[in-house]
């Protein structure tokens, strides 16, 4: 077990079933499975109650608030949570949304086609990895474009002062939209266009 792989708090669950699964050359197996909130509540609440997760929103929340969160989220048709595996181990957490349905839909001009996500990388032991973190947005954004063709657009709004958060994104494709001040934090909207993006990951 590499430490990049080791998560803090992440324990060796069984192998649940993968909606995508997909094994990327020098990297490893990267699968990809639905939250189940009361069986991921401990892993969720140590990711995102940590400083290093101050841009998630959740750092004060308490254990039964997480819960509740997921709980909800689980509820939605329009809403869903993934962990992201390599090879087992739980490495990442993204979310998605249709815009249309979610508060940032009041915040910008939503198009047909328009599908939104969010992502937490798990906290991680050792020297980091290069390539890391790109390497598991292109694989969730192809499964995710792959899913659904009607998904014309991917959009993001990371808090704006999450520069690191935008920088990543810019390099996956990535273009800079407006910025926007919503209740909880200003943001920034990114949009990837699902052409350009299968234009660059062909091959």
């Amino acid at each position: 077990m590499t430490p990049d792989t080791a998560p803090d708090g992440a324990s060796a669950p069984r192998r649940r079933e993968a909606v995508y699964e997909r094994h990327v050359d020098g990297f490893g197996t990267v699968r990809v499975t639905p939250v189940d909130p009361a069986r991921d509540i401990d892993l969720l609440y140590g990711w995102v109650t940590q400083e290093r997760a101050r841009f998630w929103g959740m750092r004060d929340h308490t254990r039964a608030q997480v819960l509740e969160i997921y709980e909800y989220l689980d509820s939605l048709s329009t809403h869903h949570a993934y962990l992201i595996h390599r090879d087992d181990r739980p490495v990442a957490l993204f979310q998605t949304y249709e815009p249309d349905a979610d508060p940032i839909g009041k915040y910008y001009e939503v198009r047909p086609g328009d599908f939104g996500f969010h992502l937490l990388i798990g906290p991680v032991t050792g020297v980091p990895e290069p390539g890391f973190t790109d390497t598991l947005v292109r694989t969730f954004l192809a499964h995710v474009l792959a899913e659904d063709p009607a998904r014309k657009r991917i959009v993001a709004e990371p808090d704006a002062r999450n520069e690191k958060a935008i920088a990543r994104l810019l390099r996956t494709g990535f273009v800079l939209g407006p910025e926007v001040r919503l209740p909880e934090k200003p943001a920034r909207m990114v949009f990837l266009d699902r052409d350009d993006f299968l234009a660059r990951t062909v091959g």
